[in-house]
């Protein structure tokens, strides 16, 4: 259900210029983050460590490999993918018990899917927890998933929107990558969608994300809809 009584959103105009919405996930579809920097705390505190709030933020939107990292130089004594693979599980195990849609996720989507905009999800976390989170949804809103194992260098670099646009155009002929609408929370997470070159928009959640040029901030995902969207995507917000 709707974490939010947002209003119902309009579909978009005849002559709308949205080719495609791609879309972050953790943080940003819905609120995981609780789930992995628990996950975090609990593995350095296995190993006798202990793991900081500031820690825990500066992971916000990183890829996983860079988390097992900074997992490692805190004193988790395992190797790079059975760290990636504890943390999976802690956050498999939360979503399977409760699912916090950001407010006004499901609305927009909706609205997007009325107005046959094709969605995709672009996110740094790996097949098992995308595939949990997308068969959660109320309908199949999602053409196309881009998850952290599918590229070699993830957020903040722009290779996983690269991907996912080049998923898109397999979907959407004459593709331009500026009528594509990104949607991000974090830092590495904007950062990347603006290197490539889409128009990002930043619905910031937990991490405070410096302003930049490159993208619009945006309160809630309430605050948008087809139309609004299309606004953005006319005035070219690019890097």
């Amino acid at each position: 259900m709707p974490t939010q009584n947002c209003a119902p959103a309009p579909t978009h105009a005849q002559d709308s210029q949205i080719q495609g919405v791609l879309w972050d996930m953790d943080g940003t579809l819905l609120d995981t983050e609780p789930y992995w920097m628990a996950a975090e705390a609990k593995l350095v505190a296995d190993f006798g460590g202990t793991w900081s709030e500031e820690q825990a933020m500066s992971l916000v939107g990183n890829a996983l490999p860079d988390a097992a990292a900074a997992l490692r130089a805190a004193g988790v004594d395992l190797e790079p993918r059975q760290i990636i693979d504890r943390l999976l599980a802690e956050v498999l195990d939360g979503v399977r018990r409760h699912v916090e849609w950001r407010p006004g996720a499901l609305e927009l989507l909706e609205a997007l899917h009325l107005a046959n905009i094709p969605c995709g999800l672009v996110t740094m976390s790996e097949e098992p927890l995308a595939k949990l989170v997308l068969e959660a949804l109320p309908r199949e809103y999602f053409a196309f998933r881009i998850t952290g194992e599918m590229v070699q260098r993830g957020k903040p670099h722009p290779d996983p929107y690269l991907l996912g646009l080049a998923k898109l155009g397999e979907l959407v002929p004459d593709l331009d990558p500026g009528r594509v609408i990104g949607l991000e929370d974090s830092a590495p997470g904007i950062s990347s969608a603006a290197a490539s070159g889409i128009t990002a928009l930043l619905i910031p959640h937990i991490a405070e994300v410096p302003d930049s040029p490159h993208f619009q901030r945006i309160d809630s995902l309430c605050e948008l809809d087809p139309a609004t969207l299309d606004g953005y995507v006319r005035t070219g917000t690019r890097a």
